[in-house]
């Protein structure tokens, strides 16, 4: 079984998240290898950049996930407050083997739902509401 671990950055305002790997990603996958990492993946969506890495054993994972090198790497991304996320497994966290993929796009002339409205009780116009109509 495989245990995988992934790393999305996203890109921040002074720094992007591609430049934030070219800085730290050679010593991040370093210390993913020489901690029982068996396979890696980088992935560059337009937003940052998504690292997946695959481990033997749980244990093997969250211990690299503590290592003070990778500690720093992460928070060293450029937006370390809202660009980062780490979690277990792949595939926007659902434990997938592959990651999603994108949904169909919407056919052109298709029609749109009507949105559902909020029906309200017009005070002013229905009278007070002991029934006498007295106003």
């Amino acid at each position: 079984m495989a245990f995988w671990l992934t790393i999305e950055v996203q890109n921040g305002d002074m720094i992007s998240a591609n430049e934030w790997r070219r800085a730290r990603g050679e010593a991040l996958i370093e210390a993913a290898v020489t901690n029982g990492a068996q396979d890696w993946q980088w992935h560059t969506p337009r937003w940052g950049v998504i690292l997946e890495l695959m481990f033997a054993d749980e244990e093997a994972r969250n211990a690299f996930r503590e290592l003070p090198g990778v500690v720093a790497a992460l928070d060293a991304v450029p937006d370390p407050v809202l660009g980062l996320h780490v979690y277990p497994g792949r595939g926007g966290g659902s434990g997938a083997s592959k990651p999603r993929r994108p949904r169909p796009a919407p056919m052109a002339g298709a029609a749109e739902a009507e949105e559902p409205r909020d029906e309200f009780l017009d005070l002013a116009a229905t009278g007070p509401r002991d029934g006498s109509g007295a106003s």
